[in-house]
């Protein structure tokens, strides 16, 4: 069977940094081919040749055997290839519909927009997807999770011939996952190639036919799904044995840090949310897209100030009106989205690090540059940040790395409490057990812990209590020795109560 696309012999050099050395790859109608490998193997780079929005230095692209010549984003989407990033590319200030229609109306001049003819078919495609998303909202008002459906929705019309999924799941909750994975299956039926990059190795095995390995630019080999297991993927992917994903720790809990007391913040959803966070514990926070674990950290950080409630801090009654207030307190708060609200793309590593503690670095209001350079050269070290400098722009880290920048960025500021919100989405399987272990670090020194995460092995692996957020409360609690994978979504889903 001809491939309908495949790549022969792929390089592409970064400067002096090689991206490609000589991939070759293809996926054939009705197959899923699952593409792995850590962050900076060469994925992104290889499905950006594909999209034509990077020209290979050498090699060669077919469509059912044909060669395409070079590829613009335009003529790759006029060949029936469509492309979901794992970062959503939308106009934020327009609505769904309009985003929506990006792709599918040509913009003719003087032609007539047909409103409600737009709304309905965004709907239409929202529905198949199974995301509860008005068509007529605004991108800037929806999550990283609502904006990703959007995207797929997206591909979705264009019927593109081969639709390359990366990280598609990687801000989805599980709900939300299931629908995306019933609509993989529809395309395959349809004879669609669709090509799938996860990190989430249950989805692979799910889903896949094929899985090719990617390590340092270079495919180490194509493989039918069925005759590989996990363990060997990371090894070919990482080059080393991962024994343990969720590293041991003693788990000494002391005295309560912070409380939250029938916390309400109405226009973002939360109601009545009460939890104890401890010295030296990580309590998980698990529940679906939308229950409202993100909207409670952001009136935990201040960013929605609580309109109901207490928070007490080592038994202190506060107020939080402002992220600025929360800092003061000793309350740090690393954002799900991490390239919007985490780092600065474009600024160097040391900039990045020492924004959130400037007061620190200054002297009459003077930014002390070599101070500045220590600190930052301090948990360079620390965190074994791969990049040649702390001059390096973030933009040109892995996600792994950009993480450890944005974990630096607050520790810096000495906090107490720590809210690391869907810490690893995005990351591969070797940085995920750097930052497992940085987490276990700073929780066995005292720091008190609230982790969001989509993952429920992240949760469970790391946590040693899991509260459980339904519709903008906590609905159960569970002990590290009770929780189970099944109790966790049982609670997530609204199906039972956990005694609190």
């Amino acid at each position: 069977m001809t491939p309908v696309l495949r790549a022969a012999d792929i390089k592409k050099w970064f400067g002096g940094v090689r991206a490609l050395n000589g991939v070759s790859f293809d996926v054939r109608a009705g197959e899923v081919h699952a593409l792995v490998g850590e962050n900076g193997a060469g994925k992104s780079t290889l499905i950006k040749t594909f999209a034509g929005a990077i020209t290979p230095d050498s090699g060669q692209i077919f469509i059912d055997g044909r060669e395409t010549g070079p590829l613009t984003p335009a003529k790759s989407r006029h060949l029936g290839i469509a492309v979901i990033y794992q970062q959503p590319a939308l106009f934020p200030d327009l609505t769904v519909a309009e985003n929506v229609a990006m792709a599918r109306e040509s913009g003719r001049l003087w032609s007539r927009v047909r409103w409600n003819q737009r709304n309905d078919h965004a709907a239409k495609l929202l529905a198949r997807i199974g995301a509860n998303i008005k068509p007529q909202a605004l991108v800037s008002s929806l999550s990283m999770p609502e904006q990703q459906l959007v995207e797929i929705a997206k591909a979705l019309d264009a019927e593109a011939r081969v639709v390359i999924m990366d990280e598609p799941t990687a801000s989805l909750g599980e709900r939300d996952a299931q629908n995306l994975f019933r609509v993989v299956r529809e395309l395959r039926e349809k004879h669609c190639a669709i090509v799938y990059i996860s990190h989430r190795f249950e989805e692979l095995f799910a889903l896949a036919d094929r899985v090719t390995v990617l390590r340092d630019g270079e495919s180490l080999g194509t493989f039918p799904i069925s005759e590989v297991t996990s363990a060997e993927l990371i090894r070919l992917m990482v080059g080393r044995e991962l024994s343990a994903t969720f590293p041991k720790r003693e788990c000494v809990i002391g005295k309560p840090i912070l409380e939250a007391r029938n916390v309400s913040c109405r226009p973002r959803g939360v109601r009545d949310v009460s939890l104890t966070l401890r010295s030296g514990e990580i309590l998980g926070l698990a529940g679906l897209v939308g229950a409202g674990r993100t909207q409670f950290a952001e009136t935990i950080f201040g960013l929605s100030p609580a309109d109901g409630g207490s928070i007490e801090m080592e038994g202190e009654r506060i107020t939080i009106h402002s992220p600025q207030q929360a800092v003061q307190l000793g309350i740090a708060y690393v954002p799900e989205d991490r390239r919007r609200h985490g780092v600065i793309m474009d600024f160097p590593i040391s900039l990045n690090a020492t924004l959130a503690s400037l007061n620190q670095i200054s002297h009459r209001g003077f930014l002390r540059f070599d101070l500045e350079d220590r600190l930052a050269r301090d948990y360079y070290d620390r965190f074994r940040v791969k990049a040649p400098s702390v001059e390096t722009p973030v933009k040109n880290l892995s996600g792994g790395n950009q993480q450890k920048v944005s974990l630096a960025r607050w520790l810096m500021t000495s906090p107490r409490v720590l809210i690391l919100d869907e810490p690893t989405q995005g990351i591969d399987v070797g940085a995920k057990s750097e930052i497992y272990a940085l987490i276990g670090e700073l929780a066995s020194r005292g720091l008190a812990i609230l982790l969001i995460s989509s993952e429920l092995p992240e949760i469970l692996g790391l946590s040693d209590c899991i509260a459980v957020m339904h519709q903008g409360t906590i609905v159960g609690t569970l002990d590290r020795a009770e929780a189970d994978a099944h109790r966790v979504m049982e609670l997530a889903l609204g199906h039972g109560v956990a005694r609190a």
